[in-house]
C-alpha cells in the first residue's frame, strides 16, 4: 500500500469535483474548491474520519468494497479505478465480464435525476446504483448478495417474490425476454464468464429456464412501456427510457408517467412515502 499515493490521488480527484457533479447541492460559498471530505464519504457510505485518515496518510488499508464505492463517488474512470486499486494494495478487479465499476457518465445523469426512479445495471441486470424513487419501487439493491443481485436469478429462482411486481398476464413474456437478455450477454461476455456461470445455475434451478434457453431467442430486455406493481400504490404504468455505455455493458433506466394522470400522482406519492413499510388495517 503506498499511502502518499493513495492520498494525493484521493486528494485531487476530491478537489476536481463540484457538489452538481455528484448530485449534491452547493450550499453555502465554499473556501477551497471541490467537494468536502464529509461530502465523499457521504458519497461512499463511510466515515468521514476513515476518509479523512486516508488522505492524511495514516488511515488502514481500504477494502476491495471501499475502494468500489470510492471510485463511484469520486467519478473515477477504469483506468483511474484500478489504479486505485493498485496504490491500495490490492489487484485491480478483472474487466471482463459485468463489473461494478459504474460509467462516469451515467452517474452524472444519474445524479441530476432525483423524481423519478433511475437505475443503474449491468449485463447480467444487477443494480449498481440506484436513486432513492428507484429504491422505493424496486427495494433496496444493496442489501443482495451472491446470484440474488441479479434480477433474471431472482426471476426464474424466486418467482413469488419478484414476479409480483408484474402483472399475471404479463409474465410469460417478461421470462422470455429475461432468458433473450441473458444469451445476449453470453455472447458478450463468453461461457467461461459470470454470464455463463449464472446460464449453469439457472439450468440446474429452472426447468422454465431451460424451456425457454433451448429457444435460443436473443434481444435486449428493455420495452418501452410497462406496468409494475407497487406493495402499497398498486399498479403504476410507465414508460421506461435506456441509455447505454458505449460498450452496451451497463445501461440507465429512467422510468416516467405520462403526465397529469393518476400515474404520475402516484409516482410523486412513492416518492413521499419511500421504502418504508405500512401495516394494513
Amino acid at each position: 500500500m503506498d499511502r502518499e499515493a493513495l492520498a494525493d490521488f484521493l486528494a485531487r480527484r476530491r478537489r476536481e469535483l463540484q457538489p452538481d457533479d455528484v448530485g449534491l447541492p452547493a450550499g453555502v460559498r465554499r473556501r477551497t474548491p471541490g467537494l468536502r471530505r464529509e461530502e465523499v464519504a457521504l458519497l461512499a457510505t463511510m466515515s468521514a474520519d476513515y476518509y479523512t485518515r486516508l488522505e492524511q496518510r495514516r488511515g488502514p488499508q481500504p477494502s476491495t468494497q471501499l475502494l468500489t464505492s470510492l471510485a463511484r463517488a469520486l467519478r473515477l474512470s477504469a483506468d483511474e479505478r484500478d489504479y486505485l486499486f493498485r496504490v491500495a494494495g490490492h489487484n485491480p478487479p478483472d474487466r471482463a465480464g459485468a463489473s461494478d465499476h459504474v460509467a462516469p457518465a451515467l452517474l452524472r445523469v444519474l445524479g441530476r435525476l432525483s423524481d423519478t426512479p433511475a437505475l443503474i445495471i449491468n449485463e447480467l441486470a444487477e443494480t449498481l446504483v440506484q436513486n432513492e424513487p428507484a429504491r422505493a419501487l424496486f427495494g433496496d439493491a444493496s442489501a443482495r448478495v451472491g446470484w440474488d443481485r441479479s434480477e433474471i436469478y431472482r426471476w426464474f429462482v424466486h418467482p413469488e417474490i419478484e414476479r409480483s411486481r408484474y402483472p399475471e398476464h404479463d409474465r410469460r413474456r417478461q421470462s422470455r425476454a429475461q432468458v433473450a437478455s441473458l444469451r445476449m450477454a453470453l455472447g458478450s461476455m463468453g461461457k467461461q464468464s459470470r454470464a455463463g456461470r449464472l446460464v449453469d445455475e439457472l439450468r440446474r434451478r429452472s426447468a422454465e429456464f431451460v424451456e425457454l434457453w433451448d429457444e435460443h431467442e436473443v434481444a435486449r430486455r428493455f420495452a418501452d412501456h410497462k406496468v409494475l406493481i407497487h406493495p402499497e400504490i398498486g399498479p403504476i404504468e410507465l414508460d421506461c427510457q435506456v441509455l447505454f455505455t458505449e460498450d452496451q455493458s451497463q445501461a440507465l433506466l429512467v422510468l416516467t408517467a405520462e403526465p397529469h394522470t393518476e400515474d404520475e400522482e402516484k409516482l410523486k406519492l412513492l416518492s413521499v412515502l419511500g421504502t418504508q413499510t405500512f401495516t394494513r388495517e
